[in-house]
């Protein structure tokens, strides 16, 4: 129950709706740092751009990228401003943490494809290389550097902050890892410097920085042109190593697969939530990266009929809460049943007395004293048998044979009718359940039993 509404209100556009999330995110003071940030990138960006122009430099234009991949992560980290403001909502039921590994492999993707467009303008320049202008390259490499650090430093960017560390180290890394422990080797005082990881970022901005400046240094000297086409290699070689990595790490998030880290911890939780009281079985564990640093699962557990459902969710959630922040745990008892004898009496229209012959069996002793089910000896005051799967017992109805043969065959007899007493006291009686037993008829309409003769020994 509630108002009706005649004119409903029409939905908002996408523009729409990205202005007023974008809104949601400037009304935060910390975002305003961000937003300043941003405002002089474009322009330094600007710059850098028509520096390459005029100098005809591709090396300063592969470094120019790293200043637009700079904006990039400008972008995810409002995108991670705003996922803390957004709550879990009925469609994005685990939240918006999501959008950042978006923005993420976004990023690095997006400067990848730039490294690849810068190789394959050198390519081009090795065979017809132009003259190069060094009267703003030097000028537009330390505004790049200045302006890359100072934007490293001073942004605080947790999903590039925790890919950088998460993910594989770059061959950029790993060789100046080398290089630092041998200079560590001579100068043990700079190990707190430079034997930790270095962050991928402001290695590469060094690097680039270095490469530019040795360009410019031989261009000026020598006038050699081709090194400019050089340094744009090496600088789009270091920033498709430095990105690939993390755009690995990211695109597997995305694919929801288990972190490789925490396999060994959540095997050691799985197998203390299988030995708790009242447990049964742990099935269907799924376990991924929700977002960086989120750990989510879902998992089935399987406990015993007398078992407390609640007891149990809680302590297998208190031991998997430890290392799975978002967990889906779903309880269910054992749904073992036990089968049940059911009679189901013959209906009087289904069979006919004057066409049947109903057969009382005589019973027999040997029979009596063992067990239909295990064909061992039963004491007298034995309970019956657990499990019964429809085989004959102690309290079947006397057999209905159907009167459509005259005489039998196959058995071995004479032609001709024979009491069944008679057949029964050469040993070929059958039993059925118990006290009433039957034996295989030669009548080709009816089904075959199988049962003991009076021996007790099975007989097919």
């Amino acid at each position: 129950k509630g108002t009706i509404h005649l004119f409903r209100k029409s939905q908002r556009s996408l523009v729409g709706k990205l202005t007023h999330e974008f809104r949601l995110v400037a009304a935060d003071r910390r975002s305003w740092k961000i937003l300043l940030f941003g405002a002089i990138n474009l322009i330094c960006i600007g710059f850098l751009l028509m520096w390459c122009s005029s100098t005809n430099s591709i090396a300063l234009t592969a470094y120019t990228y790293l200043t637009i991949f700079d904006l990039f992560s400008l972008v995810t980290c409002l995108i991670s401003y705003w996922v803390m403001m957004k709550k879990p909502s009925p469609v994005y039921s685990f939240g918006f943490e999501r959008f950042e590994v978006l923005a993420v492999f976004a990023s690095t993707v997006l400067a990848q494809l730039g490294a690849l467009f810068i190789l394959k303008e050198s390519v081009e320049r090795f065979l017809e290389q132009p003259e190069i202008h060094t009267g703003r390259l030097l000028v537009g490499t330390f505004v790049a550097l200045f302006f890359n650090l100072f934007t490293m430093l001073s942004i605080k960017n947790k999903p590039f902050a925790y890919v950088s560390e998460a993910a594989s180290t770059s061959w950029l890394q790993e060789h100046v890892a080398d290089l630092s422990r041998s200079i560590c080797g001579i100068i043990p005082g700079l190990s707190s410097i430079f034997l930790p990881r270095m962050n991928p970022f402001v290695l590469i901005d060094i690097a680039g920085a270095l490469a530019l400046c040795i360009t410019y240094m031989l261009i000026e000297i020598n006038n050699y042109f081709a090194v400019d086409t050089a340094s744009a290699i090496a600088i789009a070689l270091m920033t498709f190593g430095t990105m690939y990595p993390m755009s690995v790490y990211s695109g597997k998030v995305l694919l929801q697969t288990t972190p490789p880290h925490v396999i060994g911890q959540l095997d050691k939780l799985l197998r203390e939530v299988s030995t708790l009281d009242g447990v049964l079985e742990v099935r269907n564990e799924h376990f991924w990266t929700l977002g960086f640093g989120t750990l989510a699962g879902s998992v089935h557990v399987r406990i015993r009929r007398d078992a407390n459902e609640q007891m149990v969710l809680a302590h297998v959630t208190n031991r998997l809460y430890t290392l799975v922040s978002t967990l889906t745990v779903q309880i269910f008892k054992d749904d073992w049943i036990r089968p049940t004898l059911s009679s189901v009496p013959i209906a009087n229209n289904i069979l006919n007395p004057s066409d049947h012959h109903i057969i009382p069996m005589p019973s027999l002793k040997a029979a009596d004293s063992l067990n239909p089910v295990t064909s061992t000896p039963a004491k007298p005051s034995s309970p019956p048998p657990e499990f019964s799967f429809n085989t004959p017992g102690k309290n079947m109805s006397p057999v209905i044979l159907l009167n459509t043969q005259t005489k039998p065959y196959g058995l071995g007899f004479n032609h001709g009718s024979a009491p069944y007493s008679s057949v029964l006291n050469q040993g070929l009686g059958i039993p059925g359940l118990g006290a009433a037993q039957g034996f295989r008829t030669g009548f080709a309409n009816v089904p075959s039993r199988y049962g003991t003769n009076t021996r007790g020994q099975p007989r097919p």
